[in-house]
């Protein structure tokens, strides 16, 4: 008996090392530190979102971001990006493929903190939730609620479906995931809803991860001083926008068993940026001071964002302050990062590349080649067509009261809600406080004037002659995506209109114009104030990245080939439109531009070698 057991004994000393290496492969935090394959690692992370960046040039900014000295991408998943309708998901059409996102990530040898939310914020429609969630009157979105639960379950079921297989016990490039978002300062907002729901409700997005199949390591993240509402037991707290690394240190061992690994997991490198607001900008000095804080204190970090992108199409979100009921958020998401919106090393950038060489002891990869940027000819335009009259060939959707784009089954875009009066109204004070977001107002054709929730204008006068039409085309500029206000994001005309106090209803038609897919265009007559469509062609031997400027005109979206630019208005700080090379082609490329305000008829499109994101007018 003693020979067998002195067998037993040699034969598990020997595979000792086996089962250590098994234990230790993959990421994990162990003994207060981050570790890969049992080793101790830091984690110099840059955020960028593959949903804002043309799928053609991940790469690229993938290897900008290994030049600057980072060793992990992380990247939001917006929930509303990849259902695209109810129960139609997409993980695979142009931007939307995650899993090449992935693939890309790891052959550059970057690591991946995957962010899937189901509340991502990010500055992002609706925080990355789908708009037709409201729909239901059954549930409450970010709390413990049932059927909100249950959308959330079967969004992290297909998400899994993609991403299984590349997490780092897998082999793959995810170190990291993130339970919900920003928590802490949900909870701070919401005092109307319990400390005990508030739990129930993170503990269940958490266990809802754990269960679908996502690994641990988990992390949440917070301003320090809200790490009460949004931290997780169990689950290591990070840390967004704290200096201070005393403090970071001190709230981290309060509620994570007295120890790190010690992140600020959003590291502001620059800042968000609202039409008819200051553009912000942060010194790369400031940034470069602050990363060598950081690292001399062994602190781990993700530059929020190292690469902004662009919201592309009607993904922009939007925020709110006592001053404006809504701030839309501006397309470009240039964020005033060390890699610019079109992919430019900028100064910042190279302060912070020669921070992270002084402490790297290998030489840091090289700057990828800059790709190429064209200022072409100006192009005149060759073709355009009045809107109002476009938009009345479909077939009205009639109510007594305006009916929200929620209820009208659309979620971007613009409404057109008209209404025949039989008495005349010699001169009345039209008011629509429930004006979600920005509207034009025609009386018989002619523009009266607009209403703009940005600004708090929600009334003008109107004189409406016996069986005159007044027509207000009304536009979604982005629903709010951070704060209490989250709650509260229908769109469209969402409450009565009144003239003089009186109450319009009876006979309203709304002309849906989600603006999903590139008019066709037939040449007509225009008239000024009418918000109008214009074609443009441009011929190019060699495409390039470009930028449209727009200071001349008013505002509106832009396509290209059937991509939409996203949205451009004169109040700035934006002018131009970034413009990827990868979306033109030798040859004829098709631009259409939906003007809104139309105060002067366009003759031409300028380009421009150069962005303009900081003249206000």
């Amino acid at each position: 008996m003693n020979k067998i057991l002195f067998k037993l004994g040699v034969l598990l000393i020997c595979f000792m090392p086996f089962f250590t290496m098994a234990q230790s492969k993959g990421f994990s935090i162990s003994n207060g530190e981050f570790q890969k394959d049992g080793k101790i690692i830091k984690i110099h992370s840059g955020e960028m979102h593959y949903e804002r960046i043309p799928k053609e040039y991940w790469r690229h900014r993938l290897q900008m971001i290994k030049a600057m000295g980072l060793n992990t991408v992380a990247t939001y998943v917006f929930w509303n990006y990849h259902e695209i309708e109810p129960g139609v998901w997409d993980f695979k059409t142009g931007n939307r493929d995650l899993g090449e996102f992935l693939r890309i990530a790891k052959s550059e040898g970057l690591y991946v903190i995957l962010r899937p939310g189901p509340y991502a914020c990010g500055e992002w429609e609706f925080g990355g939730y789908p708009w037709w969630l409201q729909n239901n009157k059954d549930l409450v979105i970010r709390t413990n609620n049932k059927a909100f639960l249950d959308a959330c379950k079967t969004y992290l079921e297909h998400l899994y479906a993609v991403v299984k297989g590349n997490f780092a016990n897998q082999g793959g490039p995810i170190i990291m995931v993130q339970a919900e978002n920003e928590f802490g300062s949900y909870v701070s907002q919401r005092t109307d809803i319990s400390a005990d729901d508030h739990k129930a409700y993170k503990t269940a997005i958490y266990n809802m991860l754990k269960e679908t199949g996502f690994p641990e390591p988990f992390f949440t993240s917070d301003g320090t001083w809200l790490f009460e509402g949004g931290a997780v037991e169990g689950v290591l707290p990070t840390a967004n926008g704290e200096s201070n690394i005393e403090n970071l240190k001190k709230q981290v061992d309060k509620y994570h068993k007295g120890q790190g690994p010690y992140m600020v997991a959003e590291f502001y490198s620059g800042w968000l940026d609202h039409w008819a607001e200051p553009f912000i900008k942060i010194g790369s000095e400031e940034i470069a001071s602050q990363t060598k804080k950081y690292l001399d204190a062994g602190v781990s970090f993700n530059y929020y964002m190292v690469h902004g992108g662009t919201n592309f199409g009607f993904t922009s979100g939007a925020n709110y302050n006592e001053e404006s009921d809504i701030q839309p958020d501006i397309t470009s998401y240039d964020y005033d990062a060390p890699i610019s919106e079109a992919g430019w090393a900028t100064p910042k950038f190279m302060a912070i590349r020669e921070v992270m060489q002084k402490y790297s002891k290998a030489k840091l990869a090289s700057i990828p080649e800059k790709i190429p940027v064209a200022k072409y000819p100006n192009q005149l335009i060759k073709s355009s067509m009045d809107v109002l009259s476009w938009i009345k060939k479909e077939k009205a959707i009639v109510n007594d009261q305006p009916l929200t784009f929620e209820k009208l089954g659309q979620g971007h875009g613009y409404v057109l809600y008209r209404k025949r009066f039989t008495q005349p109204i010699s001169s009345g004070k039209l008011k629509i406080e429930g004006l979600r977001d920005f509207a034009t107002v025609y009386v018989n054709g002619v523009k009266v004037g607009e209403l703009n929730r940005v600004f708090k204008n929600y009334e003008l006068t109107v004189s409406i002659p016996f069986n005159g039409i007044l027509e207000i085309l009304v536009e979604n500029m982005g629903r709010i995506n951070y704060g209490a206000e989250i709650v509260h994001n229908t769109k469209g005309i969402i409450s009565p209109v009144f003239i003089n106090e009186y109450e319009i209803s009876g006979g309203w038609e709304m002309y849906k114009m989600p603006m999903n897919e590139v008019p066709v265009l037939k040449n007509e007559m225009i008239k000024p104030g009418r918000p109008v469509l214009y074609e443009s062609t441009l011929n190019i031997e060699k495409p390039a990245d470009t930028f449209l400027d727009m200071t001349n005109w008013g505002k509106g979206i832009v396509f290209v080939n059937g991509h939409n630019l996203g949205r451009y208005w004169k109040v700035g700080p934006q002018q131009t439109l970034y413009v990827p090379g990868c979306w033109l082609k030798t040859g004829a490329n098709n631009f259409v531009v939906f003007e809104q305000l139309n105060e002067n008829a366009q003759k031409e499109l300028i380009f421009t070698d150069q962005p303009i994101l900081d003249k206000l007018n």
